[in-house]
């Protein structure tokens, strides 16, 4: 039996803590540009987050369901979906240099139902890693390394990060926004 996305967005809302009240605060936006965030405030890191679980209109997003989640959760979150029967479209990396932060992004979607969600989790830059997805999804081998080559995040457990497809000796990361040729 296919789940519905509402027993989806139950399953999330588990498995996300809740941001308490007083740990809110804004992040300062420009008019016009994208709206705002709250912060995540745990006792070691700190990320921008627009609210856990999110169902979206599909037809101004592209997807039905966003969930930001903490890095260490993005396995669970991976095994949700393939019970779900969900499959792996893309991951992906996004610099966010002036936070001093990295995120991936993790684009999944339902073939019998047509459902797309997003799984976002937010990083340090000096420091980014991660679980990898490899062993619940095995098609992330190729999207982790290409992940890894272009923004230098790491997919600690996964069994190949050697350049897929940058030069063997690359030691640079060029979708980095302080990437300089």
């Amino acid at each position: 039996m296919i789940p519905s996305l509402e027993q989806i967005v139950e399953r999330f809302s588990q498995l996300v803590t809740p941001i308490p009240v007083a740990s809110r605060s804004p992040l300062p936006v420009a008019a016009g540009s994208v709206p705002p965030v709250t912060v995540l405030t745990s006792t070691a890191t700190t990320f921008a987050h627009p609210g856990p679980v999110q169902t979206v209109d599909y037809s101004l997003k592209g997807y039905h369901l966003d969930v930001s989640i903490l890095p260490s959760q993005v396995v669970l979150a991976a095994e949700i979906l393939n019970q779900a029967g969900f499959a792996l479209d893309t991951i992906t990396g996004v610099d966010w240099i002036a936070q001093d932060q990295m995120e991936v992004v993790y684009d999944y979607f339902h073939p019998l139902c047509a459902w797309r969600v997003v799984v976002r989790a937010r990083l340090h830059r000096d420091n980014p890693e991660l679980p990898t997805i490899w062993p619940v999804f095995s098609g992330a081998n190729w999207h982790e390394r290409e992940t890894h080559d272009f923004f230098g995040i790491r997919f600690s457990g996964h069994p190949d990060l050697t350049p897929l497809l940058l030069p063997e000796d690359a030691d640079y990361h060029p979708l980095r926004k302080d990437f300089i040729a």
